[in-house]
């Protein structure tokens, strides 16, 4: 039984990582083709557009180590700073708190959760007794 509760919480992880990665790969790739709405997003929140590419060349470096599993965990933790920038520049701005503020948040929750679910050392470092088993 033991199995089939460890093999349906790494699937459950890998499902949760993959979440967060597809939309991080899709936002990595829109700055790098620095589309008009990036732009717009990026003029709109004061940053200059020639910044878009530098910063999806990050996001893009961050997701690679976040797939990697050796390294899944020095990637989820630089990703998570790169997701508190977006944050702070949503604050900056006055944006809404739930649909962007908190937007990045949620992202971080998917990385994190896919994370631990899928990471038996990470299980071990949160587990608690009756908590994450």
């Amino acid at each position: 039984m033991e199995g089939a509760r460890s093999g349906g919480r790494e699937l459950t992880g890998r499902v949760l990582s993959a979440l967060a990665v597809v939309f991080l790969l899709f936002d990595s790739v829109i700055k790098l083709l620095t589309i008009a709405p990036v732009l717009d997003s990026f003029d709109r929140l004061g940053y200059p557009a020639g910044v878009a590419t530098g910063i999806g060349v990050l996001e893009l470096a961050c997701v690679v180590l976040y797939v990697i599993r050796p390294v899944a965990v020095p990637g989820a933790v630089l990703l998570t700073g790169f997701l508190g920038g977006a944050v702070a520049s949503h604050v900056r701005v006055a944006d809404p708190l739930f649909s962007h503020v908190l937007f990045p948040t949620y992202v971080g929750a998917l990385l994190w959760a896919g994370l631990i679910l899928r990471d038996e050392r990470l299980q071990t470092l949160f587990a608690r007794k009756g908590a994450v088993r």
